[in-house]
C-alpha cells in the first residue's frame, strides 16, 4: 500500500462532512472510514498532527476514473453517475448537500467531454422511472443539454458549470411533484398547478437552506421560467439572464422528449422543429438544435433497406449520422449491432421510428454492445 500524510489532501475533507477516503494510523492500520464525519476544525487539525495517512489507490476521483476508464466501461459509468446524482438531489436540503452535488457533478461533466455522442444517448435512452426517479432523470436530462449547448455557444468552464448546476437544482423542491404528473392521466389540479407556479421560489429556499451562496446561481433558479417578454413566472419579470434562459430552452427541449403516462415522448425532429417554431431566431435555440440535430444518438430510425436500428453518433451532416443496425431488411433481429454510415447507399435515414414501432429490447448488455462498437 502506498500512502500519503493526510495534510497533503486536506482540501478534499471538510469539517461536518462524510470523509470521501479511509484515514489510517502512521502504521497504516484503520483509524477511520470512509463516510465517517470529522465533527470540528480540532478534531481535523489533531489527525494532521499524529501523522495520518492516506492510501494513494483511495485518491482516485470519480472524474479521474471516467477519463481513465476504457470505452466499453463508460455505460456503466453513467448508470453509476446517475445513481450519484439521485443521491445528492433526494430529500435536499440535507447535511453535506454542496459537496454531495460536488461529487456527483464533476464525473457526468467528465463523461460528457469523454463523449458528447453518448451523453446526448442518455437524454433521449434514459426514461422514466419510479417515484422521484422521474423527476431526477428529467433534472440530469436538462442538465446535459444546458451543458452541451453552454459549449457551442463558447461559454468559459465556470458558466457552464454553473448552467449545470442550475439544471440540476431548479426543480429540487417538486421532484414529487414532477413523479405524480408523469403518471396522471388527468390536468394538474389546483394545488398541483400553486406548486408548479411557486417552484422555482422554493427551490432558491431550499438552495439556500443547503448553504448555496452563488447569487448567479440562485438567481438563475428563481428565474428558470421566466421569459424575456414578461410572459413567464413566477414574477413576469423580464430581466431573465443568460444561464436562466438558457436552462429554460434545456428544460422545454428536454420535456418533449420525456414521456408520460397520457403521451408518447416526441420525435427528436419534432421537437426540433417545435422549438424552432415556439422560439424563432434566437441563438440558445439554434445552438441546441444544432448540438443535438435531426437525428441525435438514441433515436430510432428506419434507414432505406428496410433495416431499423439506432442513432449512435452524429455524422458529418445533420442528416448522415452513424447508425448501429438492430435488425436486417426483414425486420429479423440482427445477432449484434451493425454500424453503418448513413452516407452509404441504401441506408440514408428513411425516418424516424418510436421505440414501440422498433420493436427491439434494450438490455443493459446490448447496449453496451451499441454504444461501444
Amino acid at each position: 500500500m502506498q500512502t500519503t500524510h493526510l495534510s497533503v489532501v486536506r482540501h478534499r475533507i471538510h469539517v461536518g462532512e462524510p470523509l470521501p477516503f479511509n484515514v489510517r494510523n502512521a502504521d497504516k492500520t484503520l483509524l477511520l472510514a470512509r463516510g465517517q464525519v470529522v465533527q470540528t476544525p480540532e478534531q481535523l487539525e489533531a489527525l494532521f498532527e499524529r501523522g495520518a495517512l492516506v492510501d494513494l489507490a483511495e485518491l482516485q476521483t470519480a472524474a479521474d476514473e471516467v477519463r481513465q476508464a476504457p470505452r466499453e466501461q463508460l455505460p456503466r459509468l453513467w448508470q453509476q453517475t446517475m445513481q450519484r446524482v439521485g443521491l445528492a438531489l433526494q430529500h435536499a436540503p440535507h447535511h453535506g448537500f454542496r459537496g454531495a452535488l460536488d461529487d456527483a457533478c464533476a464525473p457526468v461533466a467528465a463523461l460528457i467531454e469523454r463523449d458528447p455522442d453518448l451523453a446526448i444517448f442518455q437524454v433521449l435512452r434514459s426514461e422514466g422511472g419510479a417515484g422521484t426517479a422521474y423527476g431526477i432523470k428529467r433534472s440530469l436530462h436538462a442538465a446535459i443539454t444546458a451543458n452541451l449547448v453552454a459549449q457551442r455557444l463558447h461559454w468559459g468552464p465556470h458558466e457552464t458549470e454553473r448552467a449545470f448546476k442550475v439544471a440540476l437544482t431548479m426543480n429540487l423542491s417538486m421532484l414529487e411533484l414532477q413523479a405524480e404528473l408523469s403518471r396522471q392521466v388527468t390536468p394538474p389540479t389546483d394545488a398541483q398547478r400553486a406548486q408548479l407556479q411557486s417552484h422555482p421560489l422554493r427551490s432558491r429556499e431550499m438552495l439556500e437552506l443547503a448553504g448555496i451562496a452563488d447569487a448567479d446561481w440562485l438567481l438563475a433558479v428563481e428565474r428558470h421560467h421566466e421569459r424575456e417578454d414578461g410572459s413567464g413566472y413566477p414574477r413576469g419579470c423580464t430581466d431573465v439572464g443568460d444561464i436562466a434562459s438558457l436552462v429554460r430552452r434545456a428544460d422545454v427541449y428536454t420535456s418533449k422528449l420525456a414521456a408520460r403516462s397520457h403521451r408518447d415522448a416526441l420525435a427528436a425532429d419534432r421537437a426540433g422543429r417545435e422549438m424552432f417554431m415556439e422560439d424563432p431566431g434566437h441563438p440558445m435555440t439554434a445552438a441546441l438544435v444544432k448540438e443535438f440535430g435531426i437525428y441525435p444518438p438514441g433515436c430510432f430510425v428506419a434507414v432505406d433497406c428496410g433495416a431499423i436500428g439506432i442513432v449512435v453518433q452524429r455524422g458529418p451532416t445533420v442528416t448522415t449520422p452513424v447508425v448501429a443496425l438492430l435488425t436486417n431488411e426483414r425486420r429479423a433481429p440482427l445477432p449484434a449491432p451493425l454500424r453503418v454510415e448513413t452516407s452509404q447507399p441504401g441506408y440514408g435515414i428513411a425516418g424516424i421510428v418510436s421505440e414501440r414501432q422498433a420493436g427491439v429490447e434494450l438490455t443493459p448488455e446490448r447496449l453496451v454492445q451499441i454504444t461501444v462498437g
